[in-house]
């Protein structure tokens, strides 16, 4: 039966999530939002550098879609209705940085930071595979951290810099909105599990993506 699979591999994920966390809270930028010592340049430079996976997110779930075989329509429809939801997040991201008084050609101009260029070749590489389930761990992974930090982040951002909550809407949103992807994830891993090498995998990918996704917040200062 899925069912203990399912339990089994959760178990390992939650494991990934909270050394995840860990990793987070001891970035500096992270660091500076709770003990807070966030300032206005930091949440610009926290905006900019987001933006490149972000963009990235909605491209990479699509070129997963297009590899997942015939006999998993149902997964390949699921990633395919999440790039179209998230596939203009960024110009989301884009409006709060200027709404929080960023000058529009500063992030559109910007590059990734090392983190960044290492995630997104991860995540293309991967999603280029036959039937690239394991991103099933990236995603929870991303979509989490969206769903318990995202929200509680956005606050504290706004509670620090006294903004607008029209310069926090993609933390909000996602903090909200991200719960319900959560949701489906059960669904998700029931469509590819019991396969013990699947499972593996996916415990695999969530754990190169946190470090990746890590670095990339560990890389970013203003």
């Amino acid at each position: 039966m899925a069912d203990p699979a399912i339990a089994d591999t959760l178990r390992k994920l939650a494991v990934v999530f909270a050394d995840f966390e860990q990793r987070l809270e001891a970035t500096p930028l992270i660091r500076k939002l709770t003990r807070g010592r966030f300032e206005l340049a930091d949440y610009h430079a926290f905006l900019i550098n987001l933006r490149q996976q972000v963009k990235d997110g909605a491209l990479w779930m699509s070129r997963a879609a297009s590899n997942i075989g015939e006999d998993r329509l149902e997964l390949r429809s699921i990633l395919m209705k999440h790039a179209v939801t998230e596939h203009r997040d960024f110009r989301l991201l884009e409006k709060d940085f200027v709404a929080s008084g960023g000058d529009l050609s500063d992030i559109l101009s910007a590059k990734k930071n090392v983190g960044s260029e290492a995630l997104s070749a991860w995540m293309f590489h991967e999603a280029s595979k036959p039937d690239p389930f394991g991103l099933l761990g990236a995603m929870w992974v991303i979509e989490g951290l969206g769903s318990i930090k995202a929200k509680p982040w956005g606050l504290k951002v706004k509670e620090r810099l006294g903004l607008p909550e029209d310069a926090l809407r993609f933390l909000l949103y996602h903090g909200d909105n991200d719960v319900e992807h959560m949701e489906e994830f059960r669904d998700m891993l029931a469509m590819v599990l019991p396969d013990e090498a699947v499972a593996e995998r996916i415990v695999t990918t969530a754990k190169v993506t946190a470090r990746l996704y890590a670095l990339q917040i560990e890389e970013i200062a203003a």
